[in-house]
């Protein structure tokens, strides 16, 4: 069973991306601890990009400090691209938490963009509602490869 945490700056704010993330969250429950944390993101009209982008890292660097025994991945159009297949079989060979990071809309700080993993949902960019919704439908379809269940073909 996957122990998994999304862990994301700002909210879902429409109610179509609440449904289908619930529904992946609902489908996600035999397979996996799954819980999504957010962070307060940054307002940038004001500050600037770079104050906010380091704003939003101290908030990640405090909340990670708290877990140092999870394996960190930031999602960035610049991670590791994986099917489907390969993406389950390397979630399958991590023992402990799992945290997913989905970035301010501005994205990473350097630091933090250079201390952990990163993978890619994709080349293209998604707004930050629909990439949690397609993660959570990855970690789905992960879970049912997994466990071989009808799903994934």
């Amino acid at each position: 069973m996957f122990d998994l945490t999304i862990l994301a700056f700002g909210k879902l704010k429409e109610e179509y991306w609440r449904v289908a993330g619930d529904e992946y969250l609902k489908r996600l429950k035999p397979y996996a601890r799954i819980k999504i944390e957010e962070l307060k993101s940054e307002a940038f009209s004001k500050t600037g990009h770079a104050t906010a982008k380091n704003e939003e890292a101290k908030r990640l660097e405090n909340y990670l400090s708290r877990k140092p025994e999870a394996t960190v991945f930031l999602l960035a159009e610049k991670g590791e691209e994986f099917d489907s297949l390969q993406f389950s079989m390397k979630l399958s060979q991590i023992k402990g938490p799992i945290i997913l990071v989905i970035g301010g809309s501005l994205g990473f700080s350097e630091k933090i963009f250079k201390t952990y993993q990163k993978i890619s949902l994709s080349k293209l960019t998604f707004p930050h509602e629909l990439a949690r919704v397609v993660l959570l439908e990855q970690l789905y379809r992960a879970a049912t490869i997994l466990n071989k269940k009808e799903y994934h073909y």
